[in-house]
Order: structure tokens, then C-alpha cells, then sequence
């Protein structure tokens, strides 16, 4: 018999519909699972926004107060997909109220902010999970794998990239993304944080880093109304970009290795360019996310003009089975966060975490805060936990 489990969504944006479409899909692609997720409750406080997904998704009620959430017995997980800047408050209290969280990273707008969250959840004996979606794609955990088992070698350098257009107009409306006290350090807490998750899957704690910043488009017109997503606005009262379009970091591993991460959401002509290439003394592995379940995967003893080969993941590679039967059939970013949505519920139902959890959040929130540090001082930082 399959337990059912009472979920809330809080926030409704996007992401709010990508969380409750991977809780739709959890029973077709894991009908072992053992719990079940029932839609109980969502809240956003944009006026009929709540009640519109409640009516499209089949949750059985709609506020527009999250605090409603937390009181509600019917409810024992929650998603929080709010702005970065509420998810301290609203990830504390539904810890405390004994809700077991999936938040979006970056948990808050500094490593103090995700820490808060770990705490509060470590205290009320909840499981979290953490949005960092990336490191869930097959071919992601098979390039892991290829590093860990010694293939390569040893690592010597890795290149992270996260560069997207999402912000490249002019007309980009200056929601609170673009706010340094509701959206934080714009791409660092955006992108920047997939990459620092990335870096530490594949390689390793960073033990210390120095990185650049920069705003491209400094001034942006202010919305007349509600938003969602990356909204254009024309007309509106102009205000100041506070927070960084770009970051370029250079990275130095507790294993020795080196890096770079780079990550723009301003990038003209790059739509979604993430991915990463990992070097080591006798091989190399390259990932794009545009082209989620390849590898290109140079291995062998020739050294120089060693080739590369492209390998396609398949069913026996992460999760890939629960979704197609061979190889080369394509996933997609949807797929990553129904995988995150079942590692969230085996985690409650075997009281023991699976994928990226609120301490991978803290841990990358401690990096993006020594890039901060490290583009005003223009040093070097070593990074606190390493």
C-alpha cells in the first residue's frame, strides 16, 4: 500500500508549476516510490494566482498567506519557489511547524540566510532538498563516476559555464531579481550557485577562489504590475541595476585541481550554455546541458591526439531508466526536477537524505559569498568550510 503525503507549493511562479507538474509525474516514472504526493494547498500572493493554479493543477485549497501553510495539519512537505529573499523567513517557520522542505536554491540571499534554513531543519528533524537540478541529469552522475573511478587520471583543471540571454533586453522589467535586498547577488545567487553545486559534485570541496563581477545593463524600467518570469517593460519609472549581470571566478580545489567558473545571464546569442569540461592527466570528459545525455569522453593511454568519443547515456546511467527504455532517447529540465521530486520523497520515507540538501546549499552560499568578498578586495579568498 502507497502512503499519500500532503504538498504545498508556495510561490507561484514558474518554478512553482515546474514543483507541482514534478509532483504530478512522481507515480508514472516512480510507482515504487512509496508515498504518494496529494496536492493539498498553494499560496502566492498575487490576487487570483493561487486560486487559478488550484483550479488548473487540482490542489484541494488556494491563500494567499504562507503562514496558512504552515499552520495547515494536511500538510507534511513543502515546496518553497518564493523569491530568494523570502526563503529564509518562510523555510525557518515551515521547518519549525515540522514540514519537510524542497526549496529552490540559493536558500536565501547569503550563506548566514541558507545556514538559518540547514539549522532550523537539522532542529525539527525534517529532510530538505535543495533545487541544484543540474547535477541530477544521468549523464552528469555518469561523467562523476568516470572522475571518481580514476579514468581520467588526475584532475588537473575544469571549466564551468552558465551563460543565458534571460536578462539580455534592454526592456528586461526591473523585478526584484535585479534588487540587491530581494534578489541578493543577481547571477551568483542565479546561476552561479548551479555552478558552485556542480564544481563540488564532480571535483570536490573549492578551497579558495578570486573572482570579477560586472554589471552590463545598469538601469532598467520598473514594472506597472505583477510578474512572473522575466518580464519586458516599457514606459515604467527607470531605476538602477544593484545587482551583478556577470561573474568570472578562478578556482582552487582541496584535491589540487584548478578551475573556472563563469557564469552571465546578459550573454547575447547563448540561450541556456551550461555545461562543464574536466581535464585530468589522462582523459577528459565534456558535458552541455543542450545535449543532456551525451558525453564527449576522451580516455586511454595515447596522451597526445587522443581522441574523443561521444557516449550516449542510457538506462543503466542515474535515472534514466524511470523515464526512457534506451539509449539516445532525449530527457529534459523538466525530467531533472521530477528526479529531484522523488530523491525529496525517498528521503522523507526512508528518514535519510538522496540528492542535494540544504548542507550543499550552505556550502555553496559559502562560495558565492567569497565571491563577493573577493570582487571588492580583488585578492584572494579561501573559502570557510573547506
Amino acid at each position: 500500500m502507497v502512503d499519500s503525503l500532503g504538498v504545498a507549493v508556495v510561490g507561484f511562479g514558474w518554478m512553482g508549476r515546474v514543483h507541482t507538474q514534478a509532483y504530478a509525474r512522481l507515480p508514472h516514472h516512480y510507482p515504487r516510490l512509496g508515498l504518494r504526493p496529494e496536492l493539498v494547498t498553494v499560496a502566492e500572493e498575487v490576487p487570483g494566482r493561487a486560486e487559478e493554479a488550484a483550479e488548473r493543477y487540482g490542489f484541494a485549497s488556494a491563500t494567499r498567506d504562507w503562514r496558512e501553510v504552515a499552520a495547515d495539519p494536511r500538510v507534511r512537505a513543502v515546496s518553497i519557489t518564493a523569491p530568494n529573499f523570502l526563503h529564509r523567513r518562510i523555510g525557518v517557520a515551515m521547518a519549525e511547524a515540522g514540514k519537510h522542505l524542497w526549496i529552490e536554491k540559493p536558500v536565501g540571499l547569503t550563506a548566514e540566510d541558507a545556514r538559518a534554513v540547514a539549522d532550523a531543519a537539522a532542529k525539527a528533524g525534517v529532510r530538505s532538498a535543495v533545487g541544484f537540478n543540474y547535477r541530477n541529469a544521468p549523464a552528469v552522475e555518469t561523467a562523476r563516476e568516470l572522475i571518481a573511478s580514476g579514468e581520467l587520471g588526475t584532475v588537473t583543471h575544469a571549466r564551468i559555464r552558465l551563460l543565458s540571454d534571460y536578462a539580455a533586453h534592454p526592456d528586461g522589467a526591473l523585478t526584484w531579481r535585479y534588487e540587491r535586498e530581494r534578489g541578493g547577488h543577481g547571477v551568483l545567487g542565479d546561476l552561479a550557485s548551479h555552478g558552485v553545486d556542480l564544481a563540488r559534485f564532480l571535483l570536490g570541496d573549492i578551497a579558495s577562489l578570486t573572482a570579477d563581477t560586472a554589471v552590463f545593463i545598469p538601469e532598467r524600467a520598473r514594472p506597472t504590475g505583477a510578474t512572473a518570469g522575466h518580464t519586458r517593460a516599457t514606459g515604467g519609472e527607470p531605476g538602477p541595476v544593484e545587482n551583478e549581470d556577470y561573474v568570472n571566478c578562478l578556482l582552487r580545489f582541496t584535491s589540487g585541481a584548478r578551475g573556472t567558473l563563469e557564469a552571465c545571464r546578459v550573454s547575447v546569442g547563448e540561450q541556456n550554455n551550461y555545461g562543464f569540461e574536466v581535464h585530468g592527466t589522462r582523459g577528459a570528459v565534456h558535458w552541455d546541458f543542450r545535449r543532456m545525455g551525451e558525453l564527449a569522453v576522451s580516455r586511454g593511454t595515447q596522451y597526445q591526439d587522443q581522441p574523443v568519443s561521444t557516449l550516449h547515456v542510457g538506462p543503466g546511467d542515474g535515472e534514466y531508466a524511470a523515464f526512457q527504455p534506451g539509449s539516445a532517447n532525449g530527457m529534459g529540465y523538466d525530467d531533472l526536477k521530477v528526479v529531484e521530486a522523488a530523491r525529496f520523497l525517498r528521503s522523507i520515507a526512508e528518514d535519510k537524505p538522496y540528492g542535494a540538501t540544504l548542507d550543499d546549499a550552505v556550502h555553496s552560499a559559502t562560495a558565492l559569498d567569497a565571491m563577493v568578498r573577493s570582487a571588492q578586495s580583488g585578492s584572494w579568498v579561501e573559502v570557510a568550510g573547506s
